[in-house]
This record gives C-alpha cells, sequence and structure tokens, in this order.
C-alpha cells in the first residue's frame, strides 16, 4: 500500500512539473521585447522537445516502479534547473536561445538522460 501510495504521489508531482513547464512554455506571444517567448523559434522548439521527452521517460520510470522516489526526486531536481537555466537565458536575448546557450543545456540535458537511463536499469 506504501509504495502504491508513493507512485501515485510521484505521478502526480511529475504530472504537474510537465503542465507548469508546457503552461509557461507556453503563456507568452510570439514578437520582440524583453523577457518574451518565440514558440515558433527552432532553437527553443528543440530544447522544449527534449525536456517534454524526458519528462515522460521519468514518467514511465515513475509508473513502472522502475525509479525511487529519491532518483525521480533528484532527477525533478535537475530538469527544473535546465529549465531555469533556459528561461533565464530566452529572457537574455528576447525569447530566442544563442547557439551556444542550446549547446550548453543540451549537454545538460545529456548528462540527465544518462542519469534517467541509468537510474531505469540498475
Amino acid at each position: 500500500m506504501k509504495n502504491t501510495f508513493t507512485n501515485s504521489l510521484l505521478v502526480l508531482a511529475v504530472g504537474g512539473l510537465l503542465l507548469a513547464g508546457s503552461a509557461s512554455a507556453q503563456t507568452s506571444t510570439s514578437g520582440a521585447g524583453p523577457g518574451v517567448v518565440d514558440p515558433g523559434h527552432p532553437r527553443v522548439n528543440q530544447v522544449n522537445g527534449r525536456e517534454e521527452n524526458q519528462q515522460q521517460r521519468i514518467a514511465n520510470g515513475v509508473q513502472s516502479g522502475k525509479l525511487s522516489a529519491q532518483q525521480t526526486s533528484n532527477l525533478e531536481k535537475r530538469e527544473a534547473s535546465v529549465q531555469n537555466r533556459e528561461q533565464k537565458d530566452m529572457a537574455a536575448h528576447n525569447g530566442h536561445l544563442t547557439k551556444a546557450e542550446q549547446k550548453g543545456i543540451n549537454r545538460q540535458q545529456n548528462r540527465i538522460s544518462k542519469s534517467i537511463y541509468k537510474d531505469k536499469h540498475n
């Protein structure tokens, strides 16, 4: 019972983060200006697509029972860090990401991706 309850809480937490992440990414409109997100920008779309994919992988690991609460918490904190970095970078460049910023975010996402795989397969 405790394991089922813990898994249910984790699924709810992951779902909430997914919704919060998608809502924040879609609330702004296209156009220039400080802190304005351009959802049509290809580098932003690529980064957001990876974030959504990794969130889904974490949620699947929680549902299948392959990720513990501690592993999930650690992965979610790291994902939140990437999202915060993306928002700061975008705010500095009128809703866009530079190639260097995208490269740095992708490097972080690659590390998290490897951790997700390791955690799910150990």
